[in-house]
């Protein structure tokens, strides 16, 4: 990765400062009012160390009501970026830097500071009102509840207004800039590149040209006050990431990601794409990206409820489109009767869940793994259907890819199952070369093919490899054939009430999930003398990662098997699962792996869980992981 763009912000000095430290990483968490800004300042924080070649990983944090009382602890927004010059895994378990725009975010977040981080905190706020909005007995800046970090109060309420005060902008977006204020200021202390934000801030606010100009100003403002006030004296400085594979990279979320393989899957296909969907958090921006790419042949739809959305979808499929509907778990729970119907009716359907709190509305901003069981599981009858995971934001491009390959050569609704830590969080991704994505084309059945001589045509008729079923355009001149829920006569397609017929088709439908081409599983075991094997799936990856590598480098060897196929699991897994003496199943559920791997292959997994709506530390399955393996020495 490379990055251009390095300028200073409003001058040509160079930096004014006693001296520059050079740190391998940083975590910084910005944190205010969900009014404040925070999402966009972290992104345009993100994308400055994307395009400076540092390695990152981000975890932005939402309120969950759509507007929480101004001030509240409940109405706090924050967005942690972990850069580094290496490769990392996470975006990290607390932070170095802590930005609190007002009283609540303070509060939120510190208990997550160690002792002797950084502390810049927008004094303005810290007025009597907010102290008592946010639950304060007294004024952490003045009762000593931060003589463990390092504290740098700015007014940057009063210094925004000030720097604004020549524009023709109101008092009041004045101060709404001083998120830009605040991004300057860090921008200065780590030589963050500078010129693609006020780029940015030009485009966004290319239709109020005075707003745009007035951030731009704010930003700068933040920048030279680092520069020229005397209460930061060290400046930092994180060197590209040397490590990383070569080529072309941009930042890229999880949502962004699996848009962009939808369009990919439609391009290698060959085939229109229609994405039905129904807004939900966190799964929305995934249509709202797809809408933008309506010049690759995508259609979206986004319809009345999650039914019709799904609906739409399979009635695309159905059409000879690649249909796909998105949502997240209460949808999903909606969606299972239609996906039971493409089940039946033996079609190509991508079902993409973002897993969120639950059950029922639950937490719609924060992340959970425990939709599994009921993608595996939640449809009435015998009703199987793949499921993959994707591992990272990145790694959702990828995955969708290997779900439209299945969908698509097998003839079947897929489950993708992502969660809100993926959808939302951000890292580099290296942009594929279009020519080397897989041929996912597709053979329509053009004529008929019954076998009796008939002349007819058979929608049921298998190919002996992967028992899929032909997949025949309506309108089709021949090849008019039985459609809809009932159960089908195995050939024919007629409809059957058959006992033997319907045993017969049920485990022909579980034989061809069952025989599903995916790769075998590979544990990551450096040493080869590991005797627990980390198994996980979805967003646990990078929290597992590093938390592996420090109990390596404490010298305890472990393995780590990631899976991204959950149904049906790798056909050496059992195998895998044998050489070890312990197997430990870190999920953010109730232990649904867990209880998979014990049914199918009797391992005495020691399931690790957690509900509270955020990753795992890596510091924490660090401790878990040593406990185990100690555990197995005695």
């Amino acid at each position: 990765m490379s990055g251009t763009d390095t300028g200073l912000a409003g001058t040509d000095a160079g930096l004014a400062t006693e001296r520059t430290e050079r740190t391998e990483r940083v975590v910084i968490r910005f944190a205010g009012d969900s009014g404040d800004g925070m999402q966009l300042t972290g992104d345009r924080f993100t994308s400055a160390a994307a395009a400076f070649g540092n390695d990152l990983a981000t975890l932005p944090s939402f309120p969950a009501e759509i507007r929480a009382p101004q001030g509240s602890i409940a109405g706090v927004s924050s967005f942690q970026v972990h850069f580094a010059d290496y490769d990392i895994l996470t975006a990290g378990d607390r932070p170095d830097v802590l930005v609190a725009m007002n009283p609540a975010a303070l509060k939120a977040n510190l208990a997550d500071l160690p002792p002797g981080g950084t502390v810049i905190v927008n004094t303005d706020e810290f007025t009597a009102r907010n102290l008592t909005r946010a639950g304060c007995a007294a004024d952490p800046l003045e009762d000593g509840t931060l003589t463990a970090f390092q504290v740098h109060p700015v007014a940057m309420t009063t210094l925004t207004r000030g720097a604004l005060a020549d524009t023709a902008v109101s008092k009041k977006d004045a101060e709404r800039a001083k998120n830009m204020f605040a991004l300057g200021l860090l921008s200065w202390m780590y030589h963050r590149p500078t010129a693609g934000t006020e780029r940015f801030l030009r485009q966004k606010f290319a239709r109020k040209p005075e707003i745009a100009e007035a951030n731009i100003l704010a930003f700068r403002a933040g920048w030279n006050y680092g520069e020229t006030t005397e209460s930061f004296a060290v400046t930092f400085e994180v060197a590209p990431a040397t490590a990383l594979t070569p080529g072309t990279y941009r930042q890229i979320t999880g949502n962004t990601a699996l848009a962009y393989g939808i369009v990919a899957a439609g391009a290698r296909s060959g085939l229109p794409v229609l994405l039905g969907s129904y807004p939900i958090t966190p799964a929305s921006d995934i249509l709202h990206e797809l809408s933008r790419h309506k010049n690759f042949g995508v259609t979206t739809v986004q319809a009345e409820d999650e039914i019709a959305a799904v609906g739409a979808a399979l009635g695309a499929s159905y059409g000879g489109a690649l249909g796909v509907t998105t949502t997240s778990g209460p949808g999903l729970a909606l969606k299972s009767e239609t996906i039971g119907l493409a089940v039946m009716t033996e079609l190509p359907l991508l079902v993409i869940d973002v897993q969120r709190g639950g059950p029922s509305t639950g937490l719609p901003t924060k992340t959970e793994q425990a939709d599994l069981l009921q993608a595996m599981f939640g449809r009435n009858g015998e009703s199987p259907v793949p499921v993959l995971a994707p591992a990272t934001p990145a790694d959702c491009f990828d995955t969708m890819l290997d779900a439209a390959r299945i969908a698509l050569t097998y003839r079947t609704p897929v489950l993708l199952l992502s969660d809100g830590h993926i959808a939302n969080g951000s890292e580099p991704w290296l942009v594929p070369n279009a020519s080397e994505l897989p041929d996912l084309s597709v053979d329509f059945t053009t004529e008929p093919n019954a076998p009796d001589g008939s002349g007819g045509f058979w929608g049921y008729l298998r190919d002996p490899r992967t028992l899929a079923r032909p997949w025949a355009v309506p309108g089709t001149a021949g090849l008019e054939h039985r459609i809809g829920g009932l159960e089908k006569a195995d050939g024919t397609g007629d409809i059957s009430y058959d006992a033997d017929n319907h045993d017969r088709m049920v485990r022909l439908r579980q034989a061809k999930i069952d025989g599903i081409a995916v790769p075998d599983a590979v544990p990551d075991d450096p040493s080869g003398r590991a005797e627990v094997l980390v198994v996980g799936w979805g967003s646990s990856y990078g929290p597992i990662g590093a938390a592996a590598r420090r109990v390596r480098r404490a010298g305890h060897p472990v393995a780590h098997l990631h899976l991204r196929h959950l149904n049906p699991l790798p056909a050496n897994l059992g195998e895998v699962l044998s050489r070890y003496e312990r197997v430990v199943v870190p999920e953010l559920n109730l232990g649904q792996l867990a209880l998979l791997l014990r049914a199918k292959y009797l391992v005495d997994a020691v399931s690790y869980t957690k509900v509270a709506g955020l990753p795992f530390g890596a510091e924490e399955l660090q401790g878990v992981f040593t406990e185990v393996i100690e555990g197995v020495r005695t």
